[in-house]
């Protein structure tokens, strides 16, 4: 596309955003900031006057460092389209902390969007914000139910500039993706302190077993690195629902296994952390980094958002529960009973009773280990169900 046709869509770009909000300076604006440049705010609606105000960003100050991973993603919390050819952590003048996002489109097709899935309320009002340096920067969100003009600024003549927008979301909005990009041509642009400031989640809530008089007993396996077909014979010959918690790596490396041994009603594929670190041991904003980014990764790959979290090794404290809440998680599920590696341990007296839910490991040994399991839950006269549908 030429270069006049760019500015062509741009002009339009421009114009759109124009009729749908009238632009206003943010209050943050330097001096001499052309009248491009905008915060704009549709009509405020209603808000959870309630609960505490907080950030919602995923690593907002890009300050967290990339889980060890030498194939993860390279901007924790952060999905960019040009991956780490365009987008990158500096720390040549930041806004503040130590560090920022700077992005170089790599060619004349690139907008170099960074973007990340932030956990939402319906019909609440939220206020999204960043600092950004560059010539037509844009800050916006989808997915809220409701159209919504991004910020953006013509030119923050080489300082940083704050741009603000405010949306409302629907009334079936859970989720909202925030973006920020530059423009076709316009050379590199920076990020940093980004927002999405409203109502504090409530906490997920921590559970070893699920609340229920049925006779049941939930069957979930974790990680994912070892995957036999013995295993995946065993659960289509006993059609057992199954509660997945796989790390992204393998579920990204053998996808249609997971669709697979999850294809009896009832089964689910849920969070279980990027790293598979002990989150007891990291900050909040690096343990809602693990949680989200392995949100972002599951969904990508199965179409369907986790809403349970298996902390790894069982570790957590109360920011895991704040962080999985700010991810959109309601549970953060440990279990009563594991049968991985030759195992039958169960942590209470007696037999399995209702509502256990029973650990297990995607191992060479899985096959046995479930036919050890079916055969517990058999004489507590249980039987395996699916836990996605007992914890909605």
């Amino acid at each position: 596309m030429s270069m006049s046709t760019r500015l062509s869509a741009l002009a339009a770009s421009v114009a759109l955003l124009t009729a749908l909000a009238v632009p206003t300076a943010s209050a943050d604006t330097p001096a001499g900031t052309p009248s491009g440049a905008t915060g704009a705010a549709p009509p405020a609606g209603p808000t959870a006057a309630t609960a505490a105000t907080v950030n919602l960003a995923t690593n907002p100050g890009f300050e967290v460092p990339a889980p060890n991973l030498a194939d993860w993603g390279s901007i924790p919390g952060w999905s960019c389209t040009g991956g780490p050819a365009e987008a990158a952590v500096t720390t040549a003048a930041p806004h503040s902390g130590a560090s920022a996002l700077t992005v170089t489109p790599a060619d004349a097709d690139s907008t170099g969007e960074c973007a990340q899935t932030v956990s939402v309320q319906p019909g609440t009002t939220y206020t999204a914000s960043a600092w950004v340096r560059g010539s037509f920067v844009h800050l916006g969100a989808t997915g809220t139910g409701r159209d919504v003009a991004p910020a953006w600024t013509e030119s923050t003549q080489g300082g940083w500039q704050r741009l603000t927008t405010r949306f409302t979301t629907g009334p079936n909005a859970r989720s909202i993706r925030l973006y920020v990009h530059g423009w076709y041509q316009q050379g590199p642009f920076s990020v940093n302190d980004v927002r999405v400031d409203g109502p504090t989640p409530a906490p997920a809530v921590a559970a070893g077993a699920v609340p229920t008089t049925d006779k049941v007993a939930f069957f979930t396996v974790d990680d994912g690195w070892q995957r036999t077909p013995e295993a995946e014979q065993f659960i289509a010959d006993h059609r057992l629902p199954i509660t997945a918690f796989p790390l992204p790596m393998p579920a990204g490396t053998d996808p249609a296994f997971f669709r697979r041994v999850t294809a009896v009603p009832g089964s689910s594929i849920q969070d279980h952390s990027v790293s598979h670190s002990d989150l007891s041991k990291l900050p909040a904003d690096q343990q809602q980094v693990e949680i989200c980014d392995a949100r972002d990764s599951l969904t990508r790959i199965f179409g369907t958002a986790p809403v349970v979290f298996r902390p790894p090794f069982f570790a957590w404290n109360a920011d895991t529960l704040q962080a999985a809440a700010n991810c959109g998680i309601r549970t953060v599920l440990t279990a009563d009973a594991d049968f991985s590696w030759g195992a039958s341990t169960i942590w209470h007296p007696g037999l399995l009773q209702p509502g256990d839910v029973v650990l297990m490991h995607w191992t060479d040994t899985l096959a046995t280990d479930l036919q050890r399991a079916l055969a517990a839950a058999d004489a507590a006269g249980l039987k395996p169900a699916g836990l996605a549908d007992y914890l909605r």
